[in-house]
């Protein structure tokens, strides 16, 4: 991986952001403000007051790579920036900015899922919390950007906006049952992507139509002239945290139970999951089944099980780790942009935190939130992680 200078190339790019403050009496450019806010959350501060209190607490450092001719900014300038900034023009210039610093692999499997900062509402002036859906990368566990709802529309018109600026080719996107859709297939596949759509009850007749045909294809009795469908199957067992999990995968390229066949670009077989668990303790059982649809022709039962399973990466990977090592959800910044804003430079932080190589005294993989605390108390491990040192220097 290829090192580079994280201020630098953060400082070329935001040229291309607008600031929006006004040019008179600007004491601190917008640039370093927005790389002091990074490089405190990387380090564990969750808020404007302890992004200040970081920075203070490393004037020397950060007077190394910003000037600060005119000192530390304060919260109240911190909050200013991240309130005023343009979601959509920042979060583009992060995706570009953190894509350039870890030059990952091209993804496999990407999914697409949305979450809420649920205390970024505002009761007094009206304003809804903070709704965006992002993409991610599940085999790197990175983020691959983030486009945000707006408060009159919702997911199945944000996702769209997100394949835009994502580089499918070669992909299969992953959704849940939101964002099957034929415009949002449609898209993925004019992206050069496949995609594996779960359907639920938002379609009704798809969905019993494929329940039909699985059930069906395995009738007795059927008459001579009737010979069963040709599906494609694999069964895993996995036991484990006090269960064991039977699952099924069913698959077959007869599509012609699908009566809007064709309204699904490019449609290339629909598929079963089926789910058995039992409790060990209990000995309790539960059974669940679920359908998808997909573009690719050639997937395999193993894959389409993979997939499926590995879609949920996105709430245990991302949204879990946000959640719990960020205390997104507790965070109660909300003023205009600062909210949203904020959470591009989590996912950021996250993406630098994960691939970065874990600390020579560690002598194994470390959690992102030991990694945080290593940012903290360890300069030279920090500069690792914004890619302004070699792995050898920490």
């Amino acid at each position: 991986m290829a090192q580079l200078d994280a201020y630098q190339s953060l400082q070329t790019l935001l040229l291309s952001v607008p600031d929006p403050r006004r040019a008179r009496g600007l004491r601190h450019p917008v640039a370093d403000v927005l790389f002091m806010a990074l490089v405190a959350i990387i380090s564990g501060a969750e808020d404007a007051e302890a992004i200040e209190d970081f920075a203070n607490e490393n004037e020397a450092w950060f007077a190394q790579r910003c000037g600060l001719r005119h000192g530390i900014p304060s919260q109240d300038t911190f909050l200013r920036v991240l309130a005023a900034m343009d979601p959509k023009a920042f979060s583009e210039c992060f995706d570009r900015w953190v894509a350039e610093l870890w030059g990952g692999p091209p993804e496999r499997h990407i999914a697409i899922d949305g979450k809420t900062l649920r205390r970024s509402f505002d009761r007094a002036l009206g304003q809804s919390p903070v709704h965006s859906v992002a993409a991610y990368a599940t085999e790197l566990g990175l983020v691959l950007g983030q486009v945000s709802v707006d408060a009159k529309e919702n997911e199945i018109v944000a996702i769209p906006r997100l394949l835009t600026r994502l580089d499918l080719n070669g992909a299969t996107v992953t959704i849940d049952a939101m964002g099957c859709q034929t415009a949002i297939a449609k898209a993925i596949r004019e992206g050069g992507g496949h995609y594996l759509l779960h359907v639920k009850d938002n379609h009704p007749t798809l969905r019993r139509q494929i329940a039909g045909f699985f059930q069906d294809a395995h009738r007795e009795g059927r008459p001579k002239d009737q010979p069963a469908p040709t599906i494609a199957e694999i069964t895993v067992t996995d036991a484990g945290h006090g269960r064991v999990e039977v699952r099924r995968c069913e698959l077959s390229t007869d599509l012609s139970w699908v009566d809007d066949r064709a309204s699904w670009t490019d449609l290339g077989c629909i598929i079963k999951v089926s789910r058995e668990r039992q409790l060990k303790a209990s000995d309790k059982a539960t059974h669940e089944h679920d359908f998808y649809i997909s573009s690719d022709p050639s997937l395999t039962p193993e894959r389409a099980e993979n997939l499926a399973r590995n879609h949920w990466a996105i709430e245990n990977g991302l949204h879990w780790v946000l959640d719990v090592t960020f205390d997104e959800d507790g965070s109660r910044i909300r003023t205009k942009h600062a909210a949203e804003n904020l959470a591009i430079i989590r996912r950021a932080a996250l993406n630098l935190l994960k691939t970065a190589p874990s600390p020579k005294k560690t002598k194994a993989a470390i959690s992102v939130v030991r990694r945080r605390r290593f940012c903290l108390m360890n300069s030279a491990y920090r500069e690792v992680v914004l890619r302004m040192a070699a792995p050898t220097d920490a």
